[in-house]
Protein backbone atom coordinates (compact mmCIF):
# COMPACT_ATOMS: atom_id res chain seq x y z
CA UNK A 1 0.00 0.00 0.00
CA UNK A 2 3.12 2.10 1.08
CA UNK A 3 4.56 1.44 -2.36
CA UNK A 4 1.35 2.72 -4.40
CA UNK A 5 0.90 5.77 -2.29
CA UNK A 6 4.67 6.54 -3.19
CA UNK A 7 4.63 5.51 -6.65
CA UNK A 8 1.14 7.73 -6.93
CA UNK A 9 3.12 10.80 -6.08
CA UNK A 10 6.26 10.43 -8.45
CA UNK A 11 3.59 9.97 -11.26
CA UNK A 12 1.80 12.93 -9.97
CA UNK A 13 5.04 15.03 -9.39
CA UNK A 14 6.47 13.74 -12.81
CA UNK A 15 3.28 14.80 -14.65
CA UNK A 16 3.75 18.44 -13.04
CA UNK A 17 6.73 18.81 -14.16
CA UNK A 18 6.36 17.95 -17.51
CA UNK A 19 3.77 19.50 -17.46
CA UNK A 20 5.77 22.67 -16.38
CA UNK A 21 7.89 22.32 -19.02
CA UNK A 22 5.25 22.66 -21.93
CA UNK A 23 4.60 26.12 -20.99
CA UNK A 24 8.38 27.26 -21.66
CA UNK A 25 8.71 29.10 -23.91
CA UNK A 26 11.71 28.32 -26.99
CA UNK A 27 14.13 31.19 -26.47
CA UNK A 28 16.15 30.25 -29.84
CA UNK A 29 11.87 30.98 -31.49
CA UNK A 30 11.27 34.48 -29.55
CA UNK A 31 14.83 36.02 -30.20
CA UNK A 32 12.98 37.99 -32.45
CA UNK A 33 10.49 40.71 -31.25
CA UNK A 34 9.24 42.31 -34.09
CA UNK A 35 5.64 41.33 -34.22
CA UNK A 36 4.52 43.58 -37.56
CA UNK A 37 2.72 41.34 -39.88
CA UNK A 38 4.99 40.52 -43.23
CA UNK A 39 3.97 42.76 -46.40
CA UNK A 40 1.77 40.10 -48.72
CA UNK A 41 3.79 41.83 -51.70
CA UNK A 42 6.94 42.07 -52.70
CA UNK A 43 9.52 45.31 -51.63
CA UNK A 44 8.68 48.55 -53.86
CA UNK A 45 7.09 51.31 -54.04
CA UNK A 46 3.05 51.52 -55.64
CA UNK A 47 -0.18 53.34 -56.25
CA UNK A 48 -2.47 52.11 -53.77
CA UNK A 49 -6.38 52.56 -52.76
CA UNK A 50 -7.01 54.77 -49.81
CA UNK A 51 -10.23 54.51 -48.44
CA UNK A 52 -12.08 56.00 -45.41
CA UNK A 53 -15.34 55.83 -43.40
CA UNK A 54 -15.77 59.52 -43.87
CA UNK A 55 -16.15 62.12 -46.36
CA UNK A 56 -14.08 64.45 -43.70
CA UNK A 57 -11.07 62.57 -43.64
CA UNK A 58 -10.48 61.57 -47.30
CA UNK A 59 -7.13 61.75 -49.95
CA UNK A 60 -7.18 64.78 -51.55
CA UNK A 61 -9.27 64.77 -54.94
CA UNK A 62 -6.13 65.45 -57.02
CA UNK A 63 -5.20 62.04 -56.08
CA UNK A 64 -8.10 60.36 -57.05
CA UNK A 65 -8.20 58.27 -53.92
CA UNK A 66 -4.96 57.16 -54.17
CA UNK A 67 -1.91 56.89 -51.98
CA UNK A 68 1.67 56.05 -52.35
CA UNK A 69 2.61 52.71 -50.43
CA UNK A 70 5.98 51.70 -49.82
CA UNK A 71 7.13 48.50 -48.99
CA UNK A 72 10.76 47.63 -47.55
CA UNK A 73 11.78 44.86 -45.58
CA UNK A 74 8.17 43.70 -45.09
CA UNK A 75 6.60 46.57 -43.97
CA UNK A 76 4.31 48.35 -45.38
CA UNK A 77 3.65 52.58 -44.89
CA UNK A 78 1.34 54.31 -47.47
CA UNK A 79 1.96 58.80 -47.96
CA UNK A 80 -1.55 60.21 -48.45
CA UNK A 81 -2.11 63.55 -48.59
CA UNK A 82 -5.30 65.05 -47.43
CA UNK A 83 -7.57 67.40 -48.63
CA UNK A 84 -6.69 70.32 -46.37
CA UNK A 85 -4.47 71.19 -43.67
CA UNK A 86 -7.49 70.49 -40.85
CA UNK A 87 -6.42 67.51 -39.56
CA UNK A 88 -3.40 67.93 -37.44
CA UNK A 89 -2.33 64.18 -36.19
CA UNK A 90 -3.22 60.97 -36.91
CA UNK A 91 -2.99 57.76 -34.67
CA UNK A 92 -2.73 54.20 -36.00
CA UNK A 93 -5.27 52.83 -33.28
CA UNK A 94 -8.04 54.25 -31.72
CA UNK A 95 -9.08 57.73 -30.26
CA UNK A 96 -8.56 56.38 -27.10
CA UNK A 97 -5.55 55.12 -27.20
CA UNK A 98 -4.27 57.71 -29.22
CA UNK A 99 -4.72 60.13 -25.49
CA UNK A 100 -3.10 57.39 -23.80
CA UNK A 101 1.04 59.07 -22.21
CA UNK A 102 3.53 57.91 -24.65
CA UNK A 103 1.29 57.36 -28.19
CA UNK A 104 2.96 58.29 -30.74
CA UNK A 105 1.41 60.33 -33.15
CA UNK A 106 2.15 60.66 -36.69
CA UNK A 107 3.12 64.34 -37.64
CA UNK A 108 1.93 65.84 -41.02
CA UNK A 109 4.14 66.59 -43.78
CA UNK A 110 3.30 69.62 -45.81
CA UNK A 111 2.43 68.60 -49.22
CA UNK A 112 2.61 70.19 -52.37
CA UNK A 113 -1.06 69.73 -54.69
CA UNK A 114 -1.24 70.62 -57.95
CA UNK A 115 -4.73 70.31 -59.47
CA UNK A 116 -5.97 69.94 -62.87
CA UNK A 117 -6.84 72.88 -63.77
CA UNK A 118 -3.20 73.99 -62.59
CA UNK A 119 -3.82 76.13 -59.58
CA UNK A 120 -1.48 74.40 -56.40
CA UNK A 121 -2.53 74.57 -53.36
CA UNK A 122 -0.74 72.86 -49.23
CA UNK A 123 -1.94 70.39 -47.68
CA UNK A 124 -1.10 68.03 -44.61
CA UNK A 125 0.21 64.64 -45.63
CA UNK A 126 0.63 61.78 -43.75
CA UNK A 127 2.74 58.24 -43.66
CA UNK A 128 0.40 55.86 -42.11
CA UNK A 129 2.07 52.05 -41.15
CA UNK A 130 -0.51 49.49 -43.36
CA UNK A 131 -1.11 46.49 -40.98
CA UNK A 132 -2.69 44.64 -44.00
CA UNK A 133 -4.32 44.77 -47.36
CA UNK A 134 -7.89 44.93 -48.82
CA UNK A 135 -9.41 45.15 -44.79
CA UNK A 136 -10.12 47.90 -42.50
CA UNK A 137 -7.93 49.22 -39.85
CA UNK A 138 -8.16 52.03 -37.35
CA UNK A 139 -7.24 55.11 -37.43
CA UNK A 140 -7.69 58.34 -35.20
CA UNK A 141 -7.22 61.46 -36.65
CA UNK A 142 -7.09 64.79 -34.47
CA UNK A 143 -8.96 67.76 -35.82
CA UNK A 144 -7.94 71.52 -35.55
CA UNK A 145 -10.25 71.93 -32.78
CA UNK A 146 -8.55 69.42 -30.71
CA UNK A 147 -10.92 66.52 -30.81
CA UNK A 148 -10.22 62.94 -31.45
CA UNK A 149 -12.25 60.99 -34.03
CA UNK A 150 -12.26 57.55 -34.72
CA UNK A 151 -12.18 56.28 -38.12
CA UNK A 152 -11.85 52.69 -39.87
CA UNK A 153 -9.00 53.13 -43.52
CA UNK A 154 -8.03 50.05 -45.90
CA UNK A 155 -5.56 49.85 -48.59
CA UNK A 156 -6.04 47.96 -51.48
CA UNK A 157 -5.34 47.39 -54.95
CA UNK A 158 -1.23 47.82 -55.03
CA UNK A 159 -0.16 48.59 -58.67
CA UNK A 160 4.17 48.65 -58.58
CA UNK A 161 5.13 52.12 -59.96
CA UNK A 162 8.88 50.97 -59.79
Amino acid sequence: MRTKRILLILLALAMILLAAGCGQKDTAANNNTDTTPKAPIADGVYSADFKTDSTMFHVNEAYKGKGTLTVKDGRMVIHVTLASKSIVNLFPGTAEDAQKDGAKLLQPTTDSVKYSDGTTDEAYGFDIEVPFLNDEFDCAILGSKGKWYDHKVSVSNPELLK
